[in-house]
């Protein structure tokens, strides 16, 4: 696609095609952390302090001052590091695209001095507010597609399925959350705009497919809704059950729970790790106190400590099961043999994981 043609009028593929390359995001950091896409880069063009006084001044003086005070706060060496910063992003992404909030001022301003640098690099004419509005109606197509729905036991290996598959979505990988009151990473979770976002361009990314597998989730994954079209499609699809046996899936969850979740908070920071993980499993836990029942709790609580200290003191991980498997059997597998209950008219298939992973491949 040329530097010189226009971008506003663009068809599905071409949309499609911006989406999946390296895009430059000019807003201000506070925009960027609000939503952005799935491998955008954030070089803003003004801090968030500079944006709010350019917007101040342009509430109190009008436009025209308001573009002088912005090229002021921008230039000399602070204009010069930005150039540099944005040509170190095209040289390194050649196919990619800039873009601002609607392909307004602070994209072709950047787009003008990128070229004046030697550096011609397209944007995106609508920019964000038009992706984003593209990413929406990728959702509601997405949301009226044929689905099968992955379900199994809590523990029983659902993940590693959907990643397997060429005609599925990774709701969970969107939201960066399991799903489960464990199921936060060591990292936030995406924003409500992400996780629209990062869906929509999971099904660009996987192309037309007559049907669509998704694992089997509540309305929300953690903080984030799922649509409430693709829910209500989801409420309503065929479900193929994946079938492991109970010590299977303890171990699992221990795998995930535990250690994934330690090496996750020691890559974050070393000297912190221990704190923030035992805070992890003791905030999971607590979370769930109400349906557990009080006296289940303390017993699960202080089995918990125990497993941790002795895991801390003694690097012994399967000290955990100690209470992972009396959680498994007294509350996680009563609530899903009670959902399950409800569906059963819903499931076409069973099996393991060889066996529900070869059905849904033919699919």
């Amino acid at each position: 696609m040329s530097n010189s043609q226009p971008l506003s009028a663009l068809d599905t593929d071409q949309y499609a095609h911006i989406l999946q390359h390296p895009m430059l995001d000019l807003r201000a950091p506070i925009e960027f952390q609000l939503g952005a896409f799935p491998g955008t880069v954030n070089i803003p063009l003004m801090t968030n302090d500079e944006r709010a006084q350019v917007g101040t001044c342009y509430k109190q003086h009008g436009q025209e001052a308001a573009i002088k005070l912005g090229h002021q706060l921008v230039s000399g060496s602070i204009k010069e590091e930005r150039i540099s910063q944005w040509m170190a992003f095209c040289k390194n992404h050649p196919d990619g695209f800039l873009y601002c909030f609607r392909g307004g001022l602070r994209s072709r301003i950047v787009q003008q001095w990128l070229a004046e640098s030697g550096m011609p690099y397209p944007r995106v004419i609508g920019g964000y507010k038009t992706l984003r509005n593209f990413c929406l109606q990728q959702l509601d197509t997405l949301s009226r597609q044929k689905m099968l729905v992955l379900s199994g036991y809590t523990g029983s290996g659902k993940t590693p399925i959907i990643a397997a598959l060429p005609n599925s979505i990774d709701l969970e990988k969107a939201a960066h959350h399991r799903g489960s009151s464990f199921g936060r990473h060591a990292l936030p979770q995406a924003t409500q705009i992400n996780f629209e976002n990062h869906i929509a361009r999971q099904y660009l990314d996987k192309g037309h497919r007559p049907t669509w597998i998704v694992e089997d989730e509540s309305k929300t994954i953690g903080s984030c809704h799922l649509p409430l079209a693709l829910y209500q499609n989801l409420k309503q699809a065929p479900i193929v059950l994946l079938e492991e046996p109970f010590e299977y899936r303890v171990q699992h969850i221990q795998e995930e729970y535990i250690d994934l979740m330690l090496a996750e908070f020691m890559q974050q920071d070393p000297e912190q790790a221990w704190q923030a993980f035992s805070q992890y499993l003791e905030q999971s836990l607590y979370a769930i106190r109400k349906r557990l029942g009080g006296a289940l709790y303390q017993e699960l609580n202080l089995i918990q400590q125990q497993a941790i200290s002795r895991h801390r003191e003694q690097g012994d991980a399967q000290a955990h099961l100690a209470w992972l498997t009396p959680l498994i059997e007294q509350y996680y597998d009563p609530m899903y043999r009670y959902q399950l209950e409800q569906k059963q008219e819903r499931i076409i298939f069973r099996g393991n994981k060889q066996a529900v992973l070869e059905y849904l491949l033919a699919c």
